[in-house]
């Protein structure tokens, strides 16, 4: 294995690791930026209300994205085992 193979490797698993945390990442930042506001609108300084939606928003990721990040991690998964059977 050469060093242009494994950079190639080290290219597509942080592809595919910035891929599938991408959506979270983005949704519960977004999510915190507008809990944040409305507590600082409010006044409600409640610690549980970012921490709650936040889970909520990456539960519902999970289950309506969650068949194509295990697809891309599959696929990933394969091209891994058939460069070392090669």
């Amino acid at each position: 294995m050469d060093a242009m193979v494994v950079s190639s490797v080290l290219r597509d698993a942080l592809t595919v690791a910035i891929k599938l945390s991408a959506p979270m990442l983005v949704l519960c930042m977004a999510i915190g930026i507008i809990v944040a506001i409305f507590q600082a609108v409010t006044q409600i300084h409640e610690q549980t209300l970012g921490f709650v939606l936040k889970l909520v928003i990456i539960i519902a990721v999970l289950l309506i994205g969650g068949n194509w990040m295990m697809t891309t991690l599959q696929d990933y998964t394969k091209e891994l085992f058939l460069l070392i059977g090669s």
